[in-house]
């Protein structure tokens, strides 16, 4: 199978931007276009004038500029290292949801992501967006656990 589109999901955190040497050497190794995104949440009940109107407020307006400089750091980091990258903000209820619909969406081969490692009663709280991706995505996903 050859691989032609990566998504690379990013939240803005140290761990998931710490992906990006790996995700450059693959992008290059297979020369493929890469894709980071973040989902933005949208709560139906905070977000209902937005999701039926496209009529935002300021929560939604910061929060989409807090995503798109995390969008904007990550791009910078993949062209420093020489690598092409489109980002995408995408929107839903749900984090793994969403980007399981945009991996349809985008024609996406693989997914590279990063993982806290959580484990236990941590996980069981917070719930593992990459342990749903894992099982629920029908294309290959790789998961890199944050270093020590």
């Amino acid at each position: 199978m050859t691989y032609q589109t990566i998504l690379v999901p990013i939240d803005g955190s140290e761990t998931s931007l710490s992906i990006i040497p790996h995700v450059v050497e693959f992008a290059k190794a297979l020369n493929c276009k890469v894709i980071v995104a973040e989902v933005m949440t949208l709560d139906p009940y905070i977000a209902a004038e937005y999701l039926s109107g496209q009529q935002t407020n300021m929560l939604i307006e910061r929060a989409r500029q807090f995503i798109e400089d995390n969008l904007n750091t990550a791009k910078q980091k993949f062209t420093d290292a020489g690598v092409h990258v489109e980002t995408q903000i995408l929107e839903g209820e749900s984090i793994h949801k969403t980007i399981t619909k945009a991996v349809d969406s985008l024609n996406i081969d693989l997914v590279i992501l990063s993982s806290n490692g959580r484990s236990g009663f941590q996980k069981f709280i917070l719930g593992s967006v990459a342990q749903k991706l894992v099982t629920e995505l029908t294309v290959p996903v790789m998961v890199i656990k944050k270093p020590e």
